[in-house]
């Protein structure tokens, strides 16, 4: 099977000049990774690696010779940045595994491309294309694969897993971004990870709660992450979390034309500030996360929580009630929403004073206000001072 991918990233005299630097010298240059996968997709294509099996002295070597700026951004893994026309591009030399323990495998340089296939996690992952375009499939199951829509590891997938078990979140987040779950999940790949799930322990928080972002800002995330509950993963990221609500979520964003959102569908899925702070997500992630979560049960009507955490907020709490309910919220609860946002209390503390300071001049203040957002926010100054 063979394939061709274009572009504008792959025609840019940046691009083009990376690869004829290292072309020039005898060398080869084959892009790699997410930039073929999703040039082959027809997906957007953000970062762009190169790989080749000059060694990364001799890549900085030839972009000295080429003008060009390199940066051994990583160069104990044999990656060395090269800038070209205000682009940076990552070259990482051809490698083969010789020992594996988790993240810290014993890699050596290698010239075949094969070898460095082989090293890599899923099959849709190990394609190269040259820098006309040509996609090379070393290990012959990569297009294949990415033709189907079919998420495999690349060779053994308990093995794959045990050099790093972010891998298996890397799984779910890649099949909710590029698989078909209609097709349904790799077998060899869930009973490997059912077998390894205890490894995702290992991981640092911070690489958990980052890869759960990614996999839930995907457009329709809930398949994966129902799988991920069967198998026993979901529970332990996330102890008493339930995908039950995610696909009446997911189905409620589009019928409001509301886009994907990672921390309303973490949310959705139970998380509330706690688990954010376990998740090392940023303090207002954590704050935003606690507030949905309460907000789902507190009674408030649309108006009132527009009024009181904006018609964002609101938006997404009547999205979660809905979920939880199997209905979408009527255009009045949103209207209501954006009415309420936009509303200003109109009585002041100085307008209660002196008659009532302290602890008094609180409650009053908070009864008025209650009273005026019963009446829709109709109620003006003069009436409720009366």
């Amino acid at each position: 099977m063979s394939a061709r991918i274009e572009g504008a990233w792959i025609a840019r005299p940046g691009t083009q000049a990376v690869c004829a630097m290292l072309t020039r010298g005898g060398h080869r240059a084959l892009f790699v990774g997410g930039c073929v996968r999703n040039a082959l997709l027809g997906a957007p294509v953000t970062d762009i690696d190169v790989t080749t099996e000059a060694r990364p002295e001799r890549v900085i070597e030839l972009a000295a010779a080429a003008g060009l700026k390199a940066v051994p951004t990583g160069i104990d893994h044999g990656t060395v940045t090269v800038v070209s026309e205000g682009e940076g591009y990552e070259i990482t030399t051809f490698r083969r595994d010789v020992e594996t323990f988790g993240r810290h495998a014993v890699v050596a340089y290698s010239d075949d491309i094969r070898e460095d296939a082989a090293r890599r996690d899923f099959t849709m992952n190990a394609l190269y294309a040259l820098p006309d375009g040509t996609v090379v499939d070393p290990l012959g199951t990569g297009l294949t694969d990415l033709e189907a829509r079919h998420l495999r590891f690349v060779g053994d997938a308990e093995t794959r897993i045990r050099e790093d078990y972010l891998r298996i979140l890397r799984f779910f987040r890649f099949t909710a971004w590029y698989g078909d779950p209609v097709a349904g999940f790799d077998p060899a790949a869930l009973s490997a990870i059912a077998e390894t799930r205890g490894g995702l322990d290992e991981l640092s928080r911070e690489r958990v709660g980052a890869e759960l972002k990614k996999l839930l800002a995907a457009p329709d995330p809930a398949p994966a992450v129902a799988v991920m509950e069967r198998v026993g993963v979901l529970i332990r990221l996330l102890p008493g979390a339930t995908a039950r609500d995610l696909a009446p979520l997911v189905a409620l964003e589009a019928a409001a034309g509301v886009a994907p959102d990672p921390i309303r569908r973490l949310a959705c899925l139970g998380a509330g500030e706690e688990e954010g702070r376990a998740l090392r997500l940023s303090r207002a992630e954590m704050r935003r996360l606690g507030r949905l979560r309460s907000l789902v049960g507190n009674g408030q009507g649309p108006g009132e929580i527009g009024y009181r955490h904006g018609e964002d907020a609101a938006r997404d709490a009547l999205l979660l009630r809905g979920a939880a309910l199997g209905e979408l919220p009527g255009d009045e609860d949103f209207a209501a929403a954006a009415h309420g946002a936009a509303q200003t209390f109109p009585v002041k503390a100085r307008d209660l004073m002196p008659e009532h300071e302290g602890q008094a001049l609180g409650e009053r203040l908070a009864d008025l206000e209650r009273r005026w957002i019963a009446s829709g926010f109709k109620l003006p100054r003069e009436a409720l001072l009366d």
